[in-house]
């Protein structure tokens, strides 16, 4: 398929397969709104039980399957003849449905990376080998990254929690949390792959497009007469933009995009 393709999911495709995403009832944990959950401040006030949303979320994930939305963008992936899959969600079903790490960005983390919350040591949840985190720079609507190590957290509040080998202060979950900045080696990814040149088809799925770089990326990419598909049930901001709307799950509608998209595509060479 000659096209030069780019992808942005959010929380609305994995939440097909079971993952809550942080709106509205179903995404409450505990009666505690995750949104002040996933902060630096609520670690550093209460780590064990930051810890313990995180478990109970990768146990959820693991148990997870990858829906036919994560199956149609890893077909897509194959078919095209340049592709680039940013997500903003931290689970691994993508790479589980068959999109490769290098045609994939996880903009907000991964939720299997454990990182230390003071110096530059990190590991992975999957048993995988140490391996340092990416330097994280200021980016737009990205927030502003705040101070993580621990200082008031009580001795028996870190049972049970890791710490750092290198220099003892407690280990977190490798994802950026609300005002946290977005990790500069994936932006310069995105970056480079927008620079390059522009996009035949940009497809938006599962987000409420609520982040301005998601916006500003959809926009830059299909800026040359390129296509911009936007598959959510509700409209976002993005909306406006799009050449073509789709109110429907990502598992139900991408599937049958992505087909349809395939067959035209290569039907024109």
């Amino acid at each position: 398929m000659n096209a030069r393709v780019l992808v942005l999911t959010g929380a609305g495709v994995s939440a097909e397969s079971g993952i809550p995403t942080f709106r509205g009832k179903d995404g409450y944990w505990r009666n505690l709104n995750p949104a002040k959950l996933a902060t630096p401040e609520a670690f550093a006030k209460d780590p064990r039980l930051v810890w313990e949303w995180y478990r109970e979320r990768r146990q959820r994930i693991r148990n997870a399957q990858p829906n036919p939305a994560h199956k149609a963008i890893a077909k897509l992936a194959q078919h095209a003849q340049e592709f680039l899959l940013v997500t903003q969600n931290v689970d691994d079903l993508h790479a589980r449905a068959g999109s490769s790490k290098e045609k994939m960005v996880q903009i907000h983390g991964d939720i299997f990376v454990t990182r230390c919350s003071r110096c530059d040591f990190a590991g992975t949840g999957r048993g995988g080998s140490p391996e340092p985190p990416a330097p994280h720079a200021i980016y737009p609507n990205s927030g502003r990254l705040g101070s993580i190590a621990p200082t008031s957290a009580q001795p028996d509040q870190e049972q049970n929690i890791p710490k750092c080998s290198k220099c003892s202060a407690l280990m977190r979950p490798g994802v950026v949390w609300f005002g946290e900045q977005l990790p500069w080696d994936e932006l310069r990814r995105v970056e480079n792959y927008l620079e390059a040149r522009p996009c035949d088809f940009v497809l938006v799925a599962g987000t409420t497009a609520t982040f301005g770089y998601i916006i500003d990326w959809a926009l830059r990419a299909s800026a040359s007469d390129g296509e911009l598909v936007e598959v959510n049930p509700e409209g976002t901001p993005l909306s406006q933009f799009a050449t073509q709307r789709v109110r429907e799950p990502g598992a139900v509608a991408l599937p049958r995009i992505v087909d349809e998209l395939v067959i035209s595509r290569s039907s024109k060479l």
